[in-house]
């Protein structure tokens, strides 16, 4: 119970860091490409919506809300994996071997949204962003998933919450 307690902690905390890097990503990308930065948020929430969200480019609870939402929740189901995996494996759990670990998810990720899921429950994105912009986001999502663990690594070694937990008021 404990090993799923502090992989689930992680899993929020890297995966919560991993969703804002990479949404955060996306929103410039977005702006830059598309004229709006909500339009690959949007995207996200064609899962519920259909095609119809592929093509909304204003800020809208129903599109926006929907499709940050399930970004956040896809990010924080990666980072549970990412802290599952390196769960009592030393050599996974040094800077180099989280950092590693973290590029690994997020390829893992890609790999899986892009080729195992069908097109329904693909993120969305890629109707709406280049493939630049696309390995763009999945490259912030590694840098929030292994920041978020190394925050926790060190949390867990000091007994001292990293400033990056204090701010959220999780330590």
């Amino acid at each position: 119970m404990a090993k799923w307690k502090q992989c689930l902690a992680q899993g929020l905390v890297a995966g919560s860091l991993a969703s804002v890097l990479s949404m955060a990503g996306a929103a410039l990308a977005s702006r830059r490409q598309t004229g709006s930065a909500a339009a690959a948020t949007n995207a996200v929430s064609h899962w519920l919506w259909g095609d119809e969200s592929l093509y909304r480019n204003s800020t809208t609870l129903t599109y926006t809300g929907v499709g940050y939402a399930t970004h956040h929740a896809a990010s924080v189901f990666w980072g549970t994996l990412h802290a599952l995996a390196a769960h009592n494996r030393p050599a996974l759990q040094t800077p180099k071997g989280i950092a590693l670990g973290a590029l690994a998810t997020s390829v893992v990720a890609a790999v899986v949204d892009y080729q195992v899921v069908s097109r329904r429950f693909t993120p969305g994105f890629e109707h709406r962003l280049s493939t630049g912009a696309m390995v763009g986001i999945y490259a912030l999502l590694a840098v929030g998933l292994g920041a978020g663990a190394l925050a926790m690594r060190r949390q867990r070694d000091t007994g001292t919450a990293s400033p990056l937990l204090q701010v959220g008021n999780f330590g």
